[in-house]
């Protein structure tokens, strides 16, 4: 098949596919045209259609790997002079990929929906969003072109926004969806300045005609200036990224969209959305490559936030805010990865820890389930006698996260550590730091939750001494959960969800096949995929020609030479730091938690100034709430008063009026009624006019 064009018909399929779906269930399935089809419908149109795309994304990648590519326009939508705006798809092995993660990931979590959502009334919404999203980042990722890629970034950002807020009953939940759009738009605002940088200069948003004039940009300057048009550029374009993976300091909205319900987490905050900038870059490899500076500035944001993002997890007593802060510094991994200018295991790593990190979600939402709505892990205890499937499964999601040898997370997560070790430009001792120091702090805040929810003691079904999580909807608006199998789920809806959690005497429930056949699901390539790929993915000819390093930057050479293959590579981890630094997070957690826990109160106690420094997430969103809302604030009144109130209104509208009333009030005195009043002022302007054009009249 080399050399072979897929079909474009094909192609069209898969992001359309889920777009039929989404349409069914949120214009037929929702009160928008009188719920014509009820949720059986809704969830089988959606499940086939993201099924659809799924099939068809694994046949196109089989092709890809085969020898066959795509690069073509399928919708010309305008052309003005020499620039086209068009739909069209880049398929090779890097969009291959993608649209097989974020398909697999999607059906699962489309799976896992129809038991977590059970009971709730905006269950046909809820479909219609998350199939929704499948198709706006199936669009971004199969993109050939800067217009259609921006399409697919603020799509998915919108999607986003209506997931997280989807209890809009809930006032956390909306000010946690807006949070999250306000600070995409701060990231998206520079990626949009780097775009235009690109086609105010290269003249095309075609990639690969932008690639072909990367030489010619890299010699110019941004006007005005002595900086390097391609730096600036390449550093806008990731301030995008920095919004969209959720890089220090535009990652304070992830941890807060936890305030969606659980399946949004593990395909957004896991798979796809979040991912959406490592894509982004990576595909831009040739434009990045080409400045030392840009890389630097990637490699330190990076550092930064798998390392502080990671010490934030350690405090996190709800489940789902432990593994989004484990998110934020996993994509700080990948980032650091894409600063050392290995797109390739940045890349690598984006795929195993999309399986794992969706399969830690949906086991969190598991255990939502079966602790009947209380998130709090103090509360929990002993599960693994009560759900031995979410227990399995979660011990496997974390053993892949901490890079365990032989899970998929330890070849990308190890990769990484090695490939910071062979990068030389600024920033890269720091990093080096971050990410053997970040194995630890994983290692430990993994399995502080793992320990608590699944061993020791019963803490759960007692009056406890913790208040229960208030992150859950309005009685309406959150449903039983697929408690429906539980007789005390009815209970606690009479009483409207005044109690979360387990009453004295009851005990947790494994979760319906629904939501424990996708944990399945996602454990099998946790365990495997990275012993499986990366052979091919990261030393052999996976990327070749899609991916692009420079010959200054030695790291994939070096990782290449010291490579022996996956069991040798996974012997050899067992003598190295990474293995021994994570070992002994795993003991301290176990240590501090379950044999003395009063070590970690004496901690707390000592340190007292860290903890609350901590448990203020690093004053972050006190201080984007003083300097950029306070300041947002601060202008919005001064435009308000000066220019709304006294230019607009006191000037313009009420000034003019008055001037309109004083000429009135003089008009008003001449006008008496009296004929010889006007006759006289008629006089008077006869005899004015005379006057005036006397000097004109020609002389006799």
């Amino acid at each position: 098949m080399a050399g072979q064009l897929l079909n474009p018909n094909l192609l069209l399929a898969v992001p359309l596919a889920p777009l039929a779906g989404a349409a069914i269930a949120g214009l037929l399935g929702t009160q928008f045209l009188g719920n014509l089809v009820g949720r059986k419908t809704s969830h089988t149109a959606t499940i086939l259609g993201v099924l659809i795309a799924f099939i068809l994304s694994v046949q196109t990648l089989l092709a890809v790997m085969d020898g066959a590519t795509f690069n073509g326009t399928i919708y010309n939508w305008m052309t003005i002079g020499t620039l086209k705006m068009e739909v069209g798809f880049q398929i090779d092995s890097l969009s291959a990929m993608m649209m097989c993660v974020v398909t697999f990931v999607s059906l699962m979590v489309h799976i896992y929906t129809i038991g977590y959502m059970k009971d709730d009334e905006g269950y046909n919404r809820f479909f219609a969003y998350i199939s929704l999203f499948t198709f706006s980042m199936l669009m971004l990722v199969m993109a050939n072109n800067f217009l259609q890629l921006f399409f697919g970034w603020e799509a998915v950002g919108l999607v986003s926004y209506l997931l997280i807020g989807f209890w809009y009953q809930r006032p956390t939940a909306i000010v946690a969806n807006m949070k999250a759009f306000l600070v995409n738009r701060v990231g998206d605002f520079g990626f949009i300045l780097g775009i235009g940088l690109l086609l105010a200069y290269a003249g095309t948003m075609n990639y690969q005609e932008v690639f072909a004039k990367k030489d010619e940009l890299a010699l110019l300057s941004l006007p005005g200036t002595d900086w390097a048009l391609l730096t600036v550029a390449c550093i806008c374009l990731f301030i995008g990224a920095m919004g969209k993976s959720a890089q220090f300091p535009l990652h304070v909205w992830l941890p807060d969209s936890m305030e969606g319900p659980t399946p949004i987490s593990a395909l957004i905050h896991a798979a796809t959305m979040v991912t959406a900038g490592i894509f982004m870059v990576s595909r831009m490899s040739p434009l990045f490559e080409l400045s030392d500076t840009a890389l630097s500035f990637i490699l330190v944001i990076g550092s930064i936030t798998a390392l502080f993002m990671g010490f934030l997890g350690i405090i996190q007593n709800d489940i789902k805010r432990v593994v989004a802060y484990s998110t934020l510094s996993q994509l700080g991994y990948m980032t650091v990865a894409l600063g050392s200018s290995a797109y390739s295991v940045a890349v690598f790593h984006l795929m195993t820890h999309a399986f794992f990190k969706a399969l830690l979600f949906l086991g969190a939402g598991s255990v939502i389930i079966g602790m009947h709505h209380d998130q709090d892990i103090r509360n929990m205890g002993g599960l693994r006698k009560y759900m031995p499937i979410t227990w399995i499964t979660s011990l496997i999601g974390s053993l892949a996260l901490i890079g365990t040898p032989l899970f998929s997370g330890f070849y990308s997560k190890d990769s990484i550590i090695e490939a910071v070790e062979a990068t030389h430009i600024w920033g890269a001792g720091f990093a080096q730091f971050a990410v053997l120091a970040g194995v630890f702090v994983t290692a430990f805040y993994s399995f502080r939750m793992y320990f608590l929810v699944f061993h020791g003691k019963e803490r759960f079904g007692q009056a406890h001494a913790h208040g229960h999580d208030d992150h859950h909807a309005p009685k309406a608006a959150h449903g039983a959960h697929g408690d429906a199998h539980d007789d005390h789920a009815h209970e606690e809806e009479e009483d409207d969800h005044a109690h979360h959690g387990l009453e004295p005497g009851q005990k947790p429930h494994e979760s319906p096949f629904v939501v424990w056949f996708p944990l399945v699901m996602l454990a099998i390539p946790s365990l495997i995929i990275g012993y499986l790929t990366i052979g091919p993915m990261l030393h052999g000819d996976f990327f070749k020609g899609v991916i692009f390093v420079g010959e200054n930057h030695p790291a994939m050479e070096e990782l290449s030479h010291e490579f022996h293959g996956a069991m040798a590579m996974a012997i050899h981890g067992l003598s190295t730091a990474p293995f021994w630094l994570a070992l002994s997070g795993v003991v301290a957690a176990y240590y501090c938690y379950m044999v003395n826990p009063r070590v970690p109160a004496w901690f707390f106690a000592k340190f007292h100034a860290i903890h609350t420094l901590l448990d203020n997430k690093y004053y972050m969103d006190k201080f984007n709430e003083v300097v950029f809302a306070g300041g947002a604030r601060l202008l919005g009144n001064g435009l308000w008063n000066f220019g709304d109130k006294k230019l607009i209104d006191g000037l313009l509208v009420n000034g003019s009026a008055k001037v309109v009333a004083w000429l009135s009030s003089l008009s008003r005195v001449l006008q008496t009624g009296y004929i010889y009043h006007y006759a006289f002022v008629m006089i008077l302007g006869v005899l004015g006019f005379l006057i005036y054009f006397l000097p004109f009249w020609p002389a006799k």
